[in-house]
């Protein structure tokens, strides 16, 4: 099984939550990557998400959480309208 990582980072303007992280997160810069499972087919290839990672830095610390790519979405379109 091929995989590609693609990294990004996102930006909250305001503290946020995400259920898969005990606490709530202060407003920062955080670092995304998403892992995608490579399927080659005849005409075309086609990635499957497997993993959405999100890293929390906290001091020498980095933590990794696999978070819900959709709730991440939601909490980045809410922190747009606050």
């Amino acid at each position: 099984m091929a995989l590609r990582t693609t990294r990004s980072s996102v930006s909250f303007k305001a503290p946020f939550h995400l259920t898969s992280l005990d606490e709530t997160l202060p407003a920062g810069v955080y670092d995304i990557d998403t892992e995608e499972e490579i399927i080659e087919g005849n005409e075309r290839t086609v990635y499957l998400r497997t993993a959405t990672l999100f890293y929390v830095r906290t001091h020498n610390m980095v933590r990794t959480v696999t978070v819900d790519p959709d709730e991440l979405r939601a909490a980045l379109e809410a922190d747009d309208c606050s």
